[in-house]
């Protein structure tokens, strides 16, 4: 399990960094994050489709939702979720 939220916590941290500066998260990706690890598969799935609807995308996408819903258990995903507001509280921002 900890690999997996470590996997989880890097891929957040690539986002932020995106940021440039301001350490905000645009809300399209605060969304795609948010749903990536409290949604549901379909919900999340949906929420791609909007910005790529191509078959094996959304496949793909359904799969890694998949693993990670049953891979990461709820005390990882409130990590990676804590992880975030930290970072967005945080007066170097």
């Amino acid at each position: 399990m900890m690999l997996a939220g470590a996997v989880v916590i890097f891929g957040v941290a690539l986002l932020l960094l995106s940021s440039w500066g301001d350490c905000g998260i645009c809300p399209a990706m605060k969304e795609d994050v948010h749903l990536f690890l409290n949604g549901t598969s379909e919900e999340y799935v949906e929420y791609v489709k909007q910005y790529k609807d191509d078959p094996e995308i959304l496949e793909n996408t359904e799969k890694i939702k998949q693993c990670v819903d049953s891979t990461l258990m709820e005390e990882d995903k409130a990590h990676a979720n804590g992880f975030i507001e930290k970072i967005e509280a945080s007066p170097l921002c």
